[in-house]
């Protein structure tokens, strides 16, 4: 074999090795983890607390009935507006106009009988008086006896006088109630408003309410004048909301249309679930009341509704998207452990106050490297970032098993924009 052939073979050979070492890079290259990159930028966030809830009227009665007697005249039906102090109903009075009878009878007799002790007791008193005056002045024709006995008698006339002034008083006070109830036949408005339940018709029976007030409630009057809409907040954001924080609400019966409002009220006590089963797993909500700047007319009362409320917002600020933060072990760093998604479950073993957040920030070289990341409030789906990150860094956005899976050092390649599009619309 000539020299000339020989480094033929050893030219075409080098060749093929040399497209063979590419070819490897190359697939190398293809291997790294496909991930979405995001850059870090300014953004306008508002943090906020959702929450569900009833729309109410800020004041309501519920009329009830103090006797009980059968409704003979109703005057209203349910959704009336009515003004204060009008007629709604009238229980049948017949037995309590009889009792004001029989009452001021009773006043009348007891009155005749105070007139009555009186004169004894005037009687008595001028038989005493005379008698002491004429044994003052001749003690022969008055014994002592008979001087102790007339005083006895002025005494006893005295008491029987007081106790008819006393029948009298407690005759007056029973007329005073039998008219107090006669007057409770005749049920009026208590408040201007409308009338949002109805709960009797006429004829029906009226009841009072002593032991059981929702049987007794004859009806509603709500002054719809001012709605509100309570809602119950989870005891992890209730302490992020203040009084006088705005909110948008958004009512079921109104789908196109959000209105606005402003926190009025924070209980101080929890709402405890009544589906939980056992103290360990109640869930412990505060109930917050918003007051809705703007209700339309035709809102009613109990309407579902879900509030909004702004809690903090910033503008311009240095921002990533949530779901880049994520968590890892801060002595594992270098072992390469893998990184641990914000919202889900820690890993078994005890990691204590060893686990940082941070993100992965994306090289040049498409290497990443995990960096420690301080963020502040959380809008819909952007961190705010306190330190860690300058404006326009490449960091790993996506998604989160790709986040999860990482290491530090490992390789990524950008995933398409077409491709993460199209996904997006095969979702």
């Amino acid at each position: 074999m000539s020299k000339k052939v020989k480094y033929s073979i050893i030219g075409v050979a080098g060749a093929v090795i040399i497209g063979l070492v590419v070819l490897t890079a190359a697939k190398s290259g293809n291997k790294g983890t496909e991930v979405r990159i995001d850059n870090v930028e300014r953004r306008d966030l508002v943090a906020s607390v959702t929450a569900s809830g009833q729309v109410r009227p800020r004041t309501k009665v519920d009329v009830a009935s103090d006797i009980s007697g059968r409704i003979v005249r109703l005057a209203v039906k349910e959704g009336a507006l009515v003004s204060k102090g009008q007629f709604l109903l009238q229980i049948e009075p017949t037995q309590y106009e009889a009792a004001v009878q029989r009452a001021e009878a009773s006043l009348a007799s007891a009155r005749a009988s105070a007139a009555q002790a009186k004169a004894s007791l005037i009687q008595a008193q001028r038989n005493y008086e005379r008698s002491a005056e004429i044994r003052k002045a001749n003690p022969s024709l008055i014994s002592d006896e008979q001087l102790e006995q007339l005083k006895t008698q002025a005494e006893v006339n005295q008491a029987l006088a007081d106790a008819a002034t006393h029948q009298v008083d407690q005759s007056i006070a029973a007329l005073r109630d039998s008219r107090s109830s006669l007057s409770k036949t005749t049920i009026v408005a208590p408040m201007s408003g409308r009338v949002t339940r109805l709960n009797v018709e006429q004829g029906e029976t009226a009841v009072p309410g002593t032991f059981n007030k929702d049987a007794a409630t004859l009806l509603t009057i709500s002054d719809m004048g001012v709605l509100e809409t309570k809602v119950k907040v989870d005891e992890t954001d209730v302490a992020r909301i203040s009084i006088g924080d705005s909110a948008q609400v958004q009512i079921d019966a109104f789908p196109d249309t959000t209105f606005t409002g402003k926190v009025v009220e924070i209980s101080n006590s929890s709402v405890k679930s009544a589906t939980a089963t056992t103290s360990n797993d109640q869930a412990v909500d505060y109930e917050v009341t918003i007051q809705l700047l703007n209700p339309p007319l035709d809102t009613r009362p109990d309407f579902s509704a879900t509030a909004k409320v702004i809690t903090d917002s910033r503008t311009k600020a240095l921002s990533i998207p949530i779901i880049a933060l994520t968590v890892r072990e801060d002595s594992a760093l270098t072992r390469g452990d893998t990184a641990v998604g914000l919202g889900k479950a820690r890993p078994t073993k005890e990691v204590g106050k060893k686990d940082v957040e941070g993100v992965f920030v994306v090289g040049k070289d498409l290497k990443v490297s995990f960096r420690r990341v301080k963020v502040g409030i959380a809008g819909d789906k952007y961190f705010e970032v306190l330190s860690g990150l300058k404006e326009g860094e490449r960091i790993v956005g996506g998604t989160y098993q790709a986040i999860r899976d990482l290491r530090d050092g490992a390789v990524v390649r950008e995933a398409p924009k077409q491709d993460a599009g199209k996904k997006k619309e095969a979702k």
